[in-house]
C-alpha cells in the first residue's frame, strides 16, 4: 500500500520528515494518508530467501501483454479534441490505463504486444509515441498529472520483486522519460525508480544502458533531478532492497558537491563490481560533465608524463630544464603547415604533455591563446590543401581542450568510439561500427538514394538492375572490382537477396573500402586521446568536444560577461553590446577569435568562456586591445557607439599574431 510504501521510505527520521513524505505522494494519491506510527518503522524485515520452502509461491509465468491499438496520429487527435472541447474523459481514461502497471505501459508503447526484442540495438519501443505522450502530459490538467504520478506508483510497488523480463526494463527504460520528474514533489517517486533500476542485474543494465543510449530523447532534467533526489536519500541505507549495491554510495552527494573525478576514478577502480558510480550510467551526466572528466583525466596524464620526464632527467644527473615538461611547438606563420607536421613527428613521444605553442619572430607567451590560434590556422590550411588528414590532430585537440572548425559526418564519430579503447590484441579490428544506410546518407547521398530505389523497386530486380555481389571502385585512377561475398561476381542480386545486397555494399563502402586509412586516423587520434572517459561518451558528444557547441549565442555571452574598471550600465559597455548583437554572424565570430584565439563556442556554451570587458585608459583613437589566453577585450573610453563599431570592427578583421598587420 501507498502508506508501506511511505514507511519503508521512512526508515530514518534524518532522511525527510514523515509529515513532508505524505505531502509529497498524498497528491499523487489523491486523498489524505494516515500518519506513519513509529513502530512501523523499527519492524524486522524479511527476505523471501529466509522463508521456508513451503511458503515461497513459484513465480509466475510472463503475463500476455494486451493488445492496445492507439496510434500516435489518434491520441494527438484526441488531445487537440480534448483542449478544443475542455472534455478530458478519452485522455484522462489513456493516461489513467497506461501508467497503472509495467504490462500496460508495454501494452501501449511496445510496437509489437507480445514481441520479444531481446537485442541491446532495439528496445522495441515505439519511441515517437512516448515522445507525443510525454510532450502532452504537462499541458493536461492536474488531476491527470497526478493520477500519472500515482500509477508509477503502483507500478514501482508491484514490481519491486522477482526477476526482471525484458519487458520490465521496456518498463523502466519509458518511466526514467517522463518529464515530470523535474518537479520537486516528485523527488521521491524518481528516486525509487532509479533505485530499482541501480539494483538491477549488470546484464540488464547493459541493455537498459545502450538503449538509453540509441534513443533521441535528450531529457535535460536528468542531471539535475537525479543529483537532487540523491540528497533526499542519503541515510537510506538501511531501507529494505536487495543486496546488489551498497546505496551510501548511491544516495550520499547532493548537485552542489559531486566529485565527479572521485566518481570516475571509482568507475576505473572497481569497473563492474558492486560499487556505485555514476560513471556506470553515462546516459545520467550531461555533455559539460564528461567534458570535464575528460579535461581532469588529461591533465592528470599530462602531469603523469611531466613527472617521469623530470624524474628521469635527475635521476641521471642531467641539467633539468623546465621545456622538458611541455609539448613544445615552434612554428613560423609561413610555413605552419609543415613546420607543425615537422615538430609533432619529432617529438612523437611528448604528445601526452601539456601543449605549448611559440610563433617564431612573436614576443607572445602561451597561457592558452596561442595553442587556440594555432589549432585555428592549422586547420584552415589542413583542409584547403592536398596533406589530407593529420592523423592525431584531432585527438590532440580534445586532449588540450581545444574545439576545431572541422565537420566530419557523425558517423565517423561512431567509428572512433568502436571501441572507445585501443584494444590490447594489436591485430583486433578497429573503426568497424554498423553501417547503415543512412549513415552513407550523410556521405553519399546520391548513391544512398539510389540504393534506397532499389529496395524499393517492384519490378523484376534481377533483369531489369542486372546486379552481382561484385561491385566496382576506383582508385589511383584505376577501377579496380570487389566480391561483397564468395563468389560474388557470380550471384546475381533479386528481390530476395537485394537487403543483404545493400548491407554488404554499404559495410564496403564505410568500413572495408577504407579500413587501412581509418585505422591510422583511429590510432592516431586514440594515441593522443587515450582515455577510459571516451568510454562515457556517445558519438554526437564526441563531436561536440572536437567541434565545440554549434551555437553562437552572442546574448547569452553578454549575459555572463564580467567587467573590470567598467560595470553593464556605462555608456562604452553599452554601445559595445548594442554594436556586437547587430553584428552579422562572420564578425561576431571573428570577434570571438580576437578575444579568446578561437571562434568556436565550448561545450558548455558562451557562459563556459569566463568572457571579461576592461577598461583601458588611452587614448580613444588606439583600437580595442585583447589577451585571448584570459578570454579579455581592453575597451578604451569610446564616446559613442559609430566610434566603437568603427575601431572594432578594425581590430577583429586584423586578429592574426601580436599587433596589427
Amino acid at each position: 500500500t501507498l502508506c508501506t510504501f511511505i514507511s519503508t521510505l521512512s526508515q530514518r527520521r534524518d532522511l525527510v520528515g514523515p509529515t513532508h513524505l505524505q505531502t509529497i505522494l498524498c497528491c499523487s494519491a489523491g486523498r489524505e494518508l494516515p500518519p506513519i506510527c513509529n513502530d512501523v518503522r523499527h519492524k524486522q524485515r524479511f527476505s523471501i530467501d529466509t522463508l521456508p520452502p513451503e511458503v515461497k509461491a513459484p513465480f509466475p509465468s510472463d503475463p500476455i501483454i494486451p493488445l492496445r491499438t492507439k496510434t500516435t496520429k489518434e491520441f494527438q487527435d484526441d488531445m487537440e479534441r480534448a483542449v478544443l472541447l475542455c472534455d478530458w474523459r478519452e485522455v484522462r481514461e489513456f493516461y489513467l490505463t497506461t501508467f497503472d502497471s509495467f504490462i500496460e505501459i508495454n501494452a501501449a508503447f511496445k510496437r509489437e504486444a507480445n514481441g520479444s526484442f531481446n537485442t541491446i540495438e532495439d528496445s522495441g519501443v515505439n519511441a515517437k509515441f512516448v515522445n507525443a505522450v510525454y510532450d502532452a502530459l504537462l499541458n493536461t490538467p492536474q488531476d491527470i498529472q497526478k493520477s500519472v504520478l500515482k500509477g508509477i506508483i503502483n507500478s514501482l510497488l508491484r514490481e519491486w520483486k522477482g526477476p526482471r523480463t525484458k519487458d520490465d526494463l521496456r518498463a523502466y527504460f519509458i518511466l526514467v522519460q517522463n518529464p515530470q520528474y523535474s518537479s520537486t514533489s516528485t523527488y521521491v517517486i524518481y528516486a525509487h525508480l532509479l533505485r530499482q533500476i541501480a539494483a538491477l542485474s549488470e546484464a540488464d543494465h547493459h541493455f537498459l544502458v545502450h538503449w538509453l543510449k540509441n534513443t533521441q530523447v535528450q531529457c535535460s532534467w536528468w542531471i539535475p533531478s537525479a543529483t537532487k533526489v540523491l540528497s533526499l536519500f542519503n541515510a537510506a541505507n538501511s531501507v529494505s532492497s536487495p543486496p546488489i549495491m551498497p546505496f551510501t554510495d548511491f544516495y550520499n552527494i547532493t548537485l552542489e558537491h559531486i566529485d565527479f573525478m572521485e566518481e570516475y576514478r571509482t568507475w576505473q577502480n572497481y569497473g563492474n563490481s558492486n560499487r556505485f558510480s555514476f560513471c556506470q550510467f553515462p546516459f545520467i551526466l550531461s555533455t559539460v560533465v564528461k567534458k570535464a572528466i575528460i579535461q581532469k583525466d588529461s591533465e592528470q596524464q599530462m602531469i603523469s608524463q611531466a613527472r617521469q620526464s623530470l624524474v628521469s632527467k635527475v635521476s641521471r644527473r642531467q641539467r633539468v630544464d623546465m621545456n622538458l615538461l611541455f609539448l613544445n611547438i615552434k612554428v613560423r606563420r609561413a610555413q605552419l603547415l609543415s613546420d607543425s607536421l615537422d615538430e609533432l613527428t619529432r617529438k612523437r613521444c611528448d604528445l601526452k604533455k601539456k601543449l605549448r605553442v611559440t610563433f617564431v619572430g612573436e614576443a607572445g607567451l602561451d597561457m592558452g591563446g596561442l595553442t587556440k590560434e594555432w589549432f585555428l590556422l592549422l586547420v584552415r590550411q589542413i583542409f584547403h590543401t592536398d596533406y589530407g588528414e593529420m592523423l592525431n590532430l584531432m585527438g590532440l585537440a580534445v586532449y588540450n581542450s581545444i574545439a576545431l572548425d572541422i565537420h566530419f559526418p557523425l558517423y565517423c564519430y561512431r567509428k572512433l568510439l568502436t571501441p572507445p579503447t585501443v584494444p590490447c590484441d594489436q591485430n583486433a579490428l578497429v573503426g568497424m561500427a554498423n553501417a547503415t544506410l543512412d549513415d552513407l546518407q550523410q556521405i553519399m547521398p546520391e548513391l544512398a538514394h539510389g540504393l534506397a530505389e532499389l529496395l524499393s523497386y517492384e519490378g523484376n530486380v534481377e533483369e531489369d538492375f542486372y546486379l552481382t555481389f561484385q561491385v566496382l571502385q576506383e582508385e589511383m585512377g584505376v577501377v579496380k572490382s570487389y566480391n561483397l561475398k564468395p563468389g560474388g561476381d557470380k550471384i546475381p542480386v533479386t528481390k530476395q537477396n537485394r537487403k543483404e545486397y545493400v548491407q554488404l555494399y554499404v559495410d564496403f563502402l564505410l568500413n572495408k573500402s577504407i579500413y587501412k586509412q581509418f585505422a591510422a586516423f583511429y590510432h592516431g587520434f586514440h594515441s593522443v586521446c587515450a582515455s577510459d572517459a571516451l568510454m562515457l561518451l556517445r558519438p554526437e558528444e564526441v563531436e561536440m568536444l572536437v567541434c565545440g557547441s554549434p551555437e553562437l549565442d552572442m546574448s547569452a555571452l553578454q549575459r555572463a560577461a564580467q567587467y573590470e574598471g567598467y560595470s553593464k550600465t556605462d555608456a562604452t559597455v553599452r554601445c559595445f553590446w548594442d554594436v556586437v548583437l547587430l553584428f552579422p554572424l562572420e564578425l561576431q565570430k571573428k570577434l570571438l577569435h580576437f578575444a579568446t584565439g578561437s571562434d568556436r563556442v565550448p561545450v558548455g556554451g558562451m557562459a563556459d568562456l569566463n568572457f571579461k570587458i576592461s577598461k583601458i585608459d588611452v587614448p580613444t583613437d588606439w583600437l580595442p586591445i585583447s589577451h585571448t589566453c584570459f578570454n579579455q577585450i581592453c575597451l578604451p573610453p569610446y564616446r559613442n557607439r559609430k566610434e566603437l563599431k568603427h575601431k572594432l570592427t578594425i581590430a577583429i578583421s586584423n586578429a592574426e599574431g601580436f599587433g596589427l598587420e
